[in-house]
């Protein structure tokens, strides 16, 4: 152990690692450097476990502990001791994770990722529950540590992830102007720890990630945290690095996820977003008890909303029938709809192969406007907005150019007969939470496309659930 850790401070860089020796295979040494993908020891009874992610040790214990930056474990089948990379020894807790097997399993349903689109009327239940207080017209997030006075002093957030987080954040980025009139920048994770940005003690700096383990994600909160801005994580699972090393964080509370493309975490981002940025708009006296309410009891309806939308997914078949072998989508939406429309379009990218791209209604005109024919499917999201017939114009100029168009609407839309070739009906809800159920037919439509194509739905080629290098 002492060759190992002198090896490993001459080491630069993010790494995690585990080194066994074949004169000592009784003896396992792993470390973690930098801000690399996780270890997470697991402990048994005469046994002991080594992992990267926590759903790897669920068949064999709940009781873990994790590595942080610069410390070693030296893990035998008896237990485990911890040190510095200078050698000072460390104390690590062992936790016990409220996760079981049979929660991480299929349950039925064909795939993990079908089984975590119809988790997700429960799963944002156990986001919004504890948290609202319809009385008071107010918000509760005890894992928020920021002072009322701290939160007033803010200038600006800056949102921080990558891949579907990043839509959430975009999403945030309407909230936050919206609710609590912040000014927001969003970035990407693996953008912002390369440039040069200008931080400082009145920015707030939140992280969004399910895992808290994306390394870009890491070091972007390590660079903020150096440039003296307060830091925020948004993360799902318990325990992880982002968690540990932000000056807060509000969980997802979202179950685990399996499948490696995000649904229902990502509608717990959006409903997590949601509910700080009401609280921000609270404190920051932008928004009245009153409004609050109002916004609060429209979010309770959401998860039944939601529930809604998965009874039938006969529409959802019939598409994937009709345009499986079609080898370009366009998707489009306005406002705070249009981070759905970059969602969907993932979505479809990931999980089918498709090649999709997701715009703003208004940049159709801007050059996405030439690829429109009969061959291009469009998936169009609307909301009884303030842009709702800026939208409906995009529709009939696609349609003019003999695009076909999916529509994804409130349900009852009299506007729309004759215009479009397909419609998705959605609950209706209010502006800001409009995202929340227009997200459901973006999933169901990429999972019954990939379905129909012959897809590996849960874990699909080139991609792994938790990037944890560059």
């Amino acid at each position: 152990s002492e060759a190992v850790r002198a090896a490993l401070a001459e080491l630069r860089g993010n790494h995690a690692i585990i080194i066994m020796s074949k004169k000592d295979p009784s003896r396992l040494i792993t470390a973690r450097i930098g801000n690399a993908g996780g270890i997470v020891i697991g402990s048994g009874d005469g046994e002991m476990f080594l992992a990267s992610d926590m759903p790897a040790l669920l068949d064999h214990t709940r009781r873990m502990s994790f590595l942080d930056d610069g410390e070693i474990g030296v893990v035998t089948r008896s237990g485990a001791s911890y040190f510095r990379l200078d050698g000072t020894p460390v104390v690590k807790e062992v936790q016990t994770v409220a996760l079981d097997p049979v929660s991480t399993a299929k349950g039925g349903y064909k795939h993990f990722m079908l089984k975590e689109i119809s988790e997700q009327p429960r799963s944002l239940s156990d986001c919004i529950s504890g948290r609202i207080d319809f009385d008071a017209g107010d918000v509760h997030l005890e894992e928020l540590q920021f002072s009322e006075e701290q939160i007033r002093s803010f200038k600006r957030v800056v949102l921080v992830a990558c891949g579907t987080a990043w839509h959430a954040c975009l999403v945030g980025k309407f909230l936050f102007e919206n609710l609590a009139r912040l000014p927001v920048e969003v970035d990407y994770a693996d953008e912002f720890r390369y440039r040069q940005p200008i931080m400082g003690p009145d920015d707030l700096f939140i992280a969004v990630t399910q895992s808290g383990e994306t390394v870009d994600v890491l070091v972007s909160m390590d660079l903020a945290r150096r440039l003296g801005s307060p830091t925020l994580s948004i993360v799902n699972v318990v325990g992880s690095q982002a968690s540990r090393v932000s000056d807060s964080a509000i969980y997802l509370h979202a179950g685990p996820e399996i499948s490696v493309a995000s649904t229902k975490a990502f509608t717990n981002m959006l409903a997590a977003l949601y509910l700080l940025a009401l609280k921000f708009g609270r404190v920051r006296r932008v928004i009245d008890a009153e409004r609050a309410r109002q916004e609060l009891q429209a979010l309770a309806k959401v998860p039944a909303m939601i529930g809604s939308l998965m009874t039938d997914h006969s529409i959802y078949q019939q598409l994937a029938n009709l345009y499986f072998k079609r080898r370009d989508f366009l998707y489009i939406a306005r406002g705070v709809n249009y981070p759905i429309a970059l969602e969907g379009a993932l979505k479809l990218k990931e999980i089918s192969y498709i090649h999709a791209e997701g715009y703003p209604g208004g940049e159709l005109k801007h050059g996405p406007i030439a690829l429109i024919d009969e061959e291009i499917p469009i998936v169009a999201i609307l909301a009884r907005d303030r842009v709702y017939e800026k939208i409906v114009s995009n529709i009939e100029q696609a349609k003019a150019r003999g695009g076909v168009v999916i529509a994804v609407c409130p349900a009852g839309d009299p506007n729309l007969a004759g215009k479009v070739d397909h419609v998705i009906e959605t609950p209706v809800t209010t502006e800001m939470l409009s995202p929340l159920v227009n997200t459901i037919p973006m999933q169901l439509i990429a999972y019954y496309l990939a379905v129909r194509r012959g897809c590996d739905v849960d874990q699909p080629r080139n991609l792994a659930k938790s990037v944890t290098v560059e």
